[in-house]
């Protein structure tokens, strides 16, 4: 058994981890020097009476992740409040990676000795950091064998590294939006067999769903990661019953928003029945959302969250995953720092350590 298994918690949490914390020359030239994620989040602004912003970080800081300190203190206190492991974000376009210098020394280094596992984020850039979406930065692309073969040697490299998270001892790798690759299918098979080659048991790879497939096989997943409040961030929110419910519920302000939902009611849609899907699904939880930061009034609020609703929101979860094997009792987090989202674990100004806390009490 897998080292992240032997306290036989109640589930493996995964938190999605954003390397956005530190500049680079690209964010530098196309939003100015020293732009990062903590830049969104200083200028946030309270758009309406009640409406908490900015959130400001505590403990840890405005960070910088070219710091190994900083890293390590992240994964000491993820491992203190019972996190198993971080899904860092990877970003490959066509040979080219971006905000890869955290991983990359994490990798190099080997320090922090914590467990983690990739997610392709296989989307296009765009402005969004600025609330820009029709300024295109780099496309997304998937030229062919060849660029196919060259993205899984640089992966084979985290995938042989020691703390790399496993599915009976395959290495889990997420997909942003499994539906946007052309031959999705020949590309994990093709993967999966030289997985195979190089020693590895295979692939479990895991297809985030936002409501937008249905047939995971078709597209060469192994799993999928519901994402049920991507959809109600949309324009198309009618794809299923708790997407509805949850877009229908909010409410409209002056000036075209924000979008807002309380989150007590949200939580109750946002973990639906795992059983009514064609392949092994886990579930997704939000401690909180609000990426006002980034959007402005096009934003989502997802209004009123505390640790105790957390709390709650967490042990639907448990509780969704029945019987598994505890190899198969995984729970994805979105997020451990996703601030520009509103949407984080790690401490602010307001709650402290209680969001962690409230894992620690579900998960032990």
């Amino acid at each position: 058994m897998s080292e992240e298994l032997k306290s036989k918690k109640a589930a493996r949490i995964i938190a999605f981890y954003l390397p956005q914390f530190h500049p680079t020359l690209e964010n530098n030239q196309w939003w100015g020097n020293g732009f990062s994620e903590w830049t969104n989040v200083a200028s946030a602004k309270s758009l309406y009476k009640g409406h908490e912003q900015p959130v400001i970080p505590a403990d840890l800081g405005f960070y910088d992740l070219r710091l190994p300190e900083t890293r390590v203190a992240q994964a000491e206190m993820a491992a203190d409040n019972g996190v198993a492991g971080f899904c860092y974000w990877h970003y490959w376009f066509d040979g080219r990676r971006m905000l890869e210098r955290p991983f990359n020394e994490v990798l190099k280094s080997g320090s922090p000795d914590f467990p983690f596992c990739l997610g392709w984020a296989n989307h296009s850039w765009n402005g969004i950091w600025k609330d820009e979406p029709h300024r295109r930065l780099i496309d997304q692309t998937y030229p062919g064998d060849a660029d196919d073969r060259a993205h899984f040697d640089y992966l084979l490299n985290a995938f042989r590294d020691h703390r790399y998270m496993t599915v009976d001892g395959k290495p889990i790798l997420v997909i942003f939006k499994p539906t946007d690759m052309p031959d999705a299918k020949i590309r994990f098979d093709l993967w999966r067999e030289l997985a195979l080659k190089a020693g590895l048991k295979g692939l479990h790879i895991i297809g985030i769903n936002m409501l937008d497939f249905k047939d995971a096989a078709a597209l060469g997943l192994d799993a999928i990661t519901l994402s049920t409040l991507a959809v109600t961030n949309t324009a198309n929110p009618v794809l299923n019953e708790a997407a509805r419910i949850v877009w229908g519920i909010r409410r409209r302000l002056g000036m075209g928003g924000p979008r807002i939902v309380d989150y007590s009611e949200a939580i109750k849609h946002l973990v639906p029945d795992l059983n009514q899907f064609d392949c092994e699904a886990y579930p997704c939880v939000y401690p909180n959302w609000d990426n006002t930061p980034r959007k402005g009034r096009k934003g989502l609020v997802l209004a009123n969250s505390t640790p105790a609703l957390f709390e709650e929101h967490l042990r639907n979860a448990v509780h969704a995953l029945g019987d598994r094997t505890d190899e198969h009792k995984i729970i994805f987090v979105k997020s451990w720092n996703e601030w520009a989202e509103g949407n984080h674990l790690e401490p602010d100004t307001k709650w402290g350590m209680k969001y962690l806390q409230a894992l620690k009490r579900v998960i032990g």
